[in-house]
């Protein structure tokens, strides 16, 4: 008799974990994206530095042979795109997002608590909205303020894939960008990739 009320014990309690964990790390969509794809950000995704149709999402665009929304908006911190993501977005009624965004909040010097805040609540609304949510992260060296961290974090929390850093190997490298912050038409391209073999699956 003791050792059926200790199994049952132990069967209520792996129920339970189970059940925080995957109150925690809510399931993706496993089925195929078929719908619209929009790309959700600031200048890295509207593409400032690049010439005309090398934005990252005209890229992406052409290597998944789709059409790709660009809904970036230069100098957007995590709030001001906040305050667009329904009329930019959602009214596209997409069936992924690639969200970038953090970049400026980063510049800026916003509480990482408020920025990452921010995204947790967008990330949320879009997965309410039924899309799949891919969130590309910015890390710098010595003052990114341990953001690629952060994103990943934030992905484990909401169950959403990450590109922990899409300046991974274009930050600082000349050949890769146009100015100090913002890539060329060749760094565009590399992010492009990142995305595109993060998205990869679901296509």
């Amino acid at each position: 008799m003791r050792k059926f009320i200790y199994f049952c014990l132990a069967v209520v309690a792996v129920a339970f974990a189970g059940q925080i964990y995957f109150e925690s790390h809510p399931r993706r969509d496993p089925l195929p994206v078929s719908g619209k794809i929009v790309c959700f950000g600031d200048s890295l995704t509207s593409g400032f530095g690049a010439t005309k149709g090398q934005t990252y999402p005209a890229q992406l665009a052409l290597m998944i042979s789709r059409p790709v929304v660009n809904a970036g908006r230069s100098g957007d911190t995590t709030q001001s795109a906040a305050n667009r993501l329904h009329t930019d977005v959602l009214n596209h009624s997409p069936n992924m997002v690639l969200l970038s965004l953090g970049a400026n909040d980063l510049l800026r010097g916003i509480p990482e608590e408020v920025a990452f805040r921010n995204l947790k609540t967008m990330i949320q609304e879009i997965q309410d909205s039924g899309a799949l949510v891919i969130v590309g992260g910015v890390d710098v060296p010595i003052w990114g303020r341990g953001y690629g961290a952060m994103y990943q974090k934030l992905c484990r929390e909401t169950g959403t894939d990450c590109v922990p850093n899409i300046l991974d190997g274009i930050w600082g490298n000349h050949a890769l960008m146009s100015d100090p912050i913002h890539p060329n038409d060749a760094g565009y391209k590399r992010m492009a990739e990142m995305f595109y073999q993060a998205l990869k699956p679901y296509l």
